[in-house]
């Protein structure tokens, strides 16, 4: 297998460092040259994939030097030559619907649809540069106001039209109306955008088939969340591109509780698409148009998708037919880890390709290739573009295109290099999960006798998933001596619907108490110090940090990045995407005033420092101001940092410098035996 990389390393730490002795310092007091300027350098973001008709990838990335700006950027047609911006510099590529948006981008041919972060409309663009129309040029109406997005949008060729989910905050700003609808792409006046499905709480994946004559999509209604309960249709298109006929493929049984996603058409006109029926694990599925009945292409106890927070996942595709077999190329986890793999239409199962990336988000297909967005221990998150030998379809070359960091092997022999842990939860018989990174940098040692603080970090949604990668924000602490662990509690996704479904109504519970547990576990088998305990979480984790400060003691600081502290007002205040998510997560009246750390601030007994960005609309920032002032009312050290221009979750490199810096600070000073060396 070959294996390539497109952008150069200025420098790599001399091999030296394994010749020479190693300095003794305690823990936390290392020196290291991953520095937080490092880190907010590398904290580009990737917001999807396609290619064009030439078959080059294009990529959406976030830019933290360009204050968060997203920028579409086509590949070089020769190795190791640079990246092409496509989006011109008055324009950021970003759609804010449901909050946190996806999709906001595809290409057909040589032309971009793509939706404007400021006004929120969309343009159209031509990637050709000859062309007349390289300059973007508006489709939809200005109302004034950034009031309607647009998000997971895909062409109809038949119409001369462009499908996409719209989201209209006109009539009510808390409470929008989500539609399908059909934009016109013709060189004419603009005009507002036609509705072609409505009637539902919200909507996914419209994707029209070859020929234009059908539409599939993915449904779902409040109270639930896309991965509760959804359904997925597909109508017929008239001879006018209006919807005459449609029929419910999954998800409309009563009795059968499923949550079916990303819908996809083969060339041949067949529909695919996953879900979690039965065993409660999202598989693979094929519909059969003539009886409408399913079947799975394949069943394994993993997941073939992932929660749809944001729009534009993309875990499989269609391979072009080799020898006369058509195969599938998807993505699946299991046990906490990401394969690629196979299936043709003879096989059982997945024949899996070897690649380095043991953790993958999205496939694009390209023309004699295809891409992957993924990560690895030791490789950050990034994109590459793989070619298959075409007889045996093994992998003959795997070449990174995009890195988040690519100056990362200038510090390769500082990375600390994660395990998989599971630990007793506090239920008997239950198990949980975490990724473990040890303290370690290779001119330092501590004494013998002494062990290290710990940092766990409880991650967002909390229907979310932490990974084993590379990410120098973690090797920041490891390499300066700390240890730190990513924990995957009950309710966290990867494992399957029952493990997911551990949170129902016990949110501020089962999650706290993983966190505790996952801490003790590494006390006991004398992994860290448990006089040096420290916590923090963005978001959902954020709270997670909150709860446990305030109903355990396990911990001795905390961090809270735009976490939760009152539920009531959070539901109140909630974005219709989770106005009703934390209903189905908490429970009765009783149990929101019960699990709202705000109520019982008498019981805080550890300095906590907070951040917050200003223009948050998912977590306003009066969740912050309101724990804030009631622990210095009380007379706890507390500390609340505010960003203006940051939403929810921080895209600007001075803010996520500040940020990391300032919690380096404020957990040394409280659990440090030590001086912070930079």
């Amino acid at each position: 297998m070959a294996s390539s990389v497109s952008s150069s390393v200025s420098k790599e730490v001399p091999e030296v460092v394994d010749q020479l002795e190693k300095i003794t310092a305690p823990y936390g007091s290392w020196k290291s040259p991953i520095t937080a300027d490092v880190v907010s350098g590398a904290s580009k973001r990737i917001g999807g994939t396609a290619v064009d008709d030439s078959g080059r990838l294009i990529w959406l990335e976030s830019r933290p030097s360009e204050s968060g700006r997203e920028v579409l950027v086509k590949e070089p047609e020769k190795l190791g030559d640079e990246p092409i911006d496509i989006t011109p510099k008055e324009f950021s590529v970003r759609t804010t619907a449901q909050e946190y948006g996806g999709g906001a981008f595809m290409i057909s041919g040589d032309t971009i649809v793509f939706s404007n972060f400021e006004d929120q409309r969309l343009y159209k663009q031509s990637i050709n540069p000859s062309s007349s129309h390289s300059s973007p040029r508006p489709l939809t109406p200005d109302y004034g106001e950034p009031l309607v997005s647009y998000a997971d949008g895909v062409f109809d060729l038949r119409f001369n039209r462009y499908i996409a989910v719209r989201e209209d905050r006109r009539n009510n700003s808390s409470s929008p109306t989500t539609t399908i609808v059909s934009i016109g792409l013709e060189e004419k006046a603009i005009e507002d955008p036609e509705v072609l499905v409505e009637g539902s709480d919200f909507y996914a994946f419209p994707r029209v088939d070859p020929k234009g004559k059908r539409i599939a999509w993915i449904q779902w209604y409040h109270p639930n969340m896309p991965w509760d309960k959804s359904e997925l249709w597909v109508g017929y298109l008239s001879e006018n591109g209006k919807i005459n006929k449609r029929v419910c493929v999954a998800g409309c049984d009563p009795e059968l509780v499923e949550s079916p996603t990303e819908p996809k058409w083969s060339s041949e006109g067949e529909l695919f698409f996953v879900t979690d029926r039965k065993s409660g694990f999202w598989n693979l599925y094929k519909w059969f148009e003539a009886d409408n009945e399913v079947s799975p292409v394949y069943s394994l106890n993993a997941e073939f998708s992932r929660p749809l927070w944001v729009f534009g996942i993309n875990s499989y595709g269609f391979l072009p037919g080799h020898q006369g077999e058509n195969y599938i190329l998807c993505s699946y986890r299991q046990h906490g880890r990401s394969y690629l793999g196979l299936v043709g239409d003879t096989q059982s199962s997945p024949s899996l390709l070897d690649i380095p990336f043991s953790d993958i988000d999205n496939i694009t297909i390209g023309k004699h290739c295809f891409y992957v967005e993924g990560a690895s221990a030791f490789h950050p998150p990034s994109i590459a573009r793989v070619t298959l030998e075409e007889k045996n379809l093994k992998v003959v070359e795997f070449t990174i295109i995009w890195s988040s960091s690519p100056d990362i092997l200038t510090y390769k022999s500082y990375f600390s290099t994660p395990r998989l842990i599971e630990f007793a939860t506090e239920v008997p018989g239950e198990k949980a999960y975490a990724y473990f990174y040890p303290p370690f940098n290779p001119l330092y040692h501590s004494c013998e006798d002494e062990k290290p603080p710990l940092l766990l970090e409880s991650h967002g949604g909390p229907t979310d998933e932490s990974r084993g990668i590379l990410n120098l924000r973690i090797q920041y602490w490891t390499s300066r001596g700390w240890a730190f662990v990513n924990v995957n509690y009950g309710g966290s996704s990867g494992y399957g619907r029952d493990y997911r479904e551990r949170l129902l109504r016990k949110w501020g519970i089962v999650d706290v108490n993983d966190c505790c547990s996952c801490a003790k576990y590494l006390v006991d088998s004398g992994a860290v110090d448990a006089e040096r305990l420290c916590i923090a979480g963005e978001s959902a984790g954020g709270y997670t940090t909150l709860a446990a400060l305030a109903f355990r003691d396990t911990f001795k600081a905390g961090a809270s990045l735009y976490g939760i502290a009152d539920l009531r007002m959070l539901s109140a205040d909630m974005h219709k995407f989770e106005s009703h998510y934390i209903d189905n997560l908490v429970g009765g009246e009783r149990d929101y005033y019960e699990r709202s750390p705000i109520n019982f601030v008498e019981k805080f007994y550890c300095p906590i420092i907070l951040f917050q960005g200003l223009d948050d609309k998912v977590v306003p920032p009066i969740q912050a101001r309101k724990i804030y002032e009631a622990l210095k009312e009380k007379g706890m050290p507390v500390a609340l940092i505010e960003y203006e221009g940051e939403q929810h979750g921080f895209r600007k490199a001075e803010n996520i410098k500040f940020t990391l810096e300032q919690q380096m600070l404020f957990f040394a000073r409280l659990v440090g035996r030590f001086e912070v060396a930079d």
